[in-house]
């Protein structure tokens, strides 16, 4: 269901199969596709996230591990950060980073689906992921925040870094759901409602960074987990 007044997201068709093989055949190689354009707003997003020291911490979709070490060295050896991701290609990419970086006993990977999280309730201080959310399906997004909730303690904050709707439906964001659309396995990511979606799966917004990616609206979003645990 969209935000009363929104222009509408565009569906997600492909299966999970689907994408598990699409990110394992681009694993060795997903750097120089997409990881260099896609730093500097992860960056943002890790920023604003401000992880502590001592904290632990809980990364969605870690690709090829770039946001693991800089999560890693922010909590220190007092800390610990877990990552799911669907892809095992991606998790031997990452798993690799992370042991050439001397921070593979701080740092737990395992391949999983955001949206049926493998960790107890309350577990997490914060929980990280970037241009992983607007992956999943419209209907899948509020189960996927949903499980975030879950494993947060109270309090506990939410960093998503997202491709943003343009409600003015901007020239760039037509052709770039044109290009979902029609080539969805090349161009997975498309813009959501970032904010809206937060918000109501019981989170309180802190603060949100405005940014543009080859013209195309992104966000960065911070949150805190309000309420009492979900059932």
């Amino acid at each position: 269901m969209e935000p009363e007044g929104k222009a509408p997201v565009s569906r997600v068709v492909r299966s999970k199969d689907q994408a598990r093989a699409s990110y394992d055949s681009m694993s060795r190689i997903y750097d120089w596709l997409a990881g260099s354009s896609e730093w500097k707003f992860i960056a943002r997003g890790i920023g604003q996230l401000a992880a502590r020291p001592g904290e632990c911490i809980l990364e969605i979709g870690f690709g090829t591990g770039k946001s693991l070490l800089e999560l890693a060295r922010a909590v220190g050896p007092r800390g610990s950060v877990e990552g799911i991701d669907i892809s095992p290609g991606m998790l031997s990419v990452a798993a690799a980073r992370v042991a050439d970086a001397g921070l593979g006993e701080g740092v737990q990977l395992q391949v999983g689906d955001g949206a049926a999280l493998p960790y107890e309730d309350g577990r997490f201080d914060a929980v990280f992921m970037s241009f992983t959310l607007e992956l999943f399906d419209t209907p899948e997004m509020p189960v996927v925040l949903a499980e975030c909730r879950r494993v947060l303690r109270p309090g506990g904050r939410l960093g998503v870094v997202s491709m943003q709707m343009d409600d003015r439906r901007s020239l760039m964001t037509r052709l770039y759901a044109w290009a979902h659309e029609h080539y969805e396995r090349f161009v997975d990511c498309r813009p959501i409602h970032v904010e809206p979606t937060i918000r109501s799966a019981g989170f309180e917004v802190l603060d949100v960074i405005h940014m543009r990616m080859w013209g195309l609206p992104v966000s960065s979003v911070l949150a805190r987990r309000i309420g009492a645990r979900s059932a």
